[in-house]
């Protein structure tokens, strides 16, 4: 369920645990996706790029993280990764460094 439309970033309710996600210019999705079961805290949360999101296959299995972060609240995780998540720059960084680019 979508909860707000912000500059081309999504802010979901978390369904199969997303709490974030935008697409990148050239298709690939950026995500944050809560690992613990809703309710369950510390609440564990990866940042992910979905290269397969708007294709036949988007949705078959779960990438490879490229951060990961253990907070409180799920919204103090949202806010601890979006910001990694909000800039390409860090992006792309955060995959070569996975050796994913």
């Amino acid at each position: 369920m979508l909860v707000a439309l912000v500059t081309g970033c999504m802010h979901l309710a978390p369904v199969d645990g997303i709490l974030y996600e935008r697409s990148l210019p050239h298709g690939p999705a950026v995500r944050i996706r809560r690992l613990t079961i809703a309710g369950e805290t510390p609440v564990s949360v990866v940042l992910e790029v979905d290269r397969r999101a708007g294709t036949p296959r988007a949705g078959d299995g779960n990438p490879p993280p490229l951060m990961q972060f253990e907070g409180a609240t799920e919204q103090d995780a949202v806010d601890a990764l979006e910001p990694h998540a909000r800039d390409d720059r860090r992006v792309v960084q955060l995959m070569r460094e996975k050796g994913l680019r």
